[in-house]
């Protein structure tokens, strides 16, 4: 039996994520996502939609809603 292909980034991939969420920005502008996206080798796309989960992983470690609202609701 073939095993299927992973969805998500691989090592590498998450290694050079990871990197640029903890050491650079966490909320990359649209040319730094472009510049991370193509570092690792991901579509713009991936890589924007790895960013948002990865901060709403953040956020629920820190005890802080997953999705940032603004301070009147």
């Amino acid at each position: 039996m073939s095993a299927e292909p992973a969805s998500g980034p691989t090592e590498d991939q998450v290694e050079i994520l990871e990197y640029n969420f903890s050491k650079t920005n966490p909320h990359p502008d649209p040319t730094a996502l472009c510049l991370i996206a193509a570092e690792a080798g991901l579509s713009e796309e991936e890589t924007r939609k790895w960013f948002k989960q990865r901060l709403a992983q953040w956020r629920r470690s820190e005890g802080l809603p997953s999705e940032c609202r603004s301070v009147t609701d």
